[in-house]
């Protein structure tokens, strides 16, 4: 198994026991426990796609959020732990969505360089048989 798939895995080990510890609390904290836990790897995810170089705002008002979230659950706040981990959850999802993005757009950016270039090799292959 590779590292990737292992980590995979780990991460949704982790949320199941998140998930059934929450499952044994009360009503108000479960959900609470889930969004902190699904906002968790939504950071994670858009981590993984080169947030941090690419939507640095983005990240790090998720993770500001996270540990904000995080800090409210363990404080017995839920509402406010599960609104927080609500909007971490947006900011990184929007984190990585942007970093995506601007891959996407590097990779078009070079490609179409690359095309410039293959294109003045043509003409100048057709103006030197001329």
């Amino acid at each position: 198994m590779d590292t990737k798939s292992m980590n995979l895995l780990m991460r949704v080990g982790a949320a199941a026991a998140v998930l059934s510890l929450a499952a044994c609390a009360s009503p108000e904290k479960t959900p609470a426990t889930a969004a902190v836990a699904v906002s968790h790897n939504a950071v994670e995810n858009a981590v993984s796609a080169g947030a941090p170089e690419l939507a640095p705002a983005e990240i790090n008002a998720a993770r500001d959020k996270m540990m904000r979230a995080n800090q409210a659950l363990a404080a017995k706040d839920y509402k406010t732990a599960r609104e927080l981990a609500i909007q971490a959850q947006a900011d990184a999802k929007l984190a990585q969505s942007k970093a995506n993005s601007a891959k996407a757009s590097a990779a078009a950016d070079a490609l179409n360089e690359d095309l410039r270039v293959l294109r003045q090799e043509v003409d100048r292959a057709n103006s030197d048989q001329h």
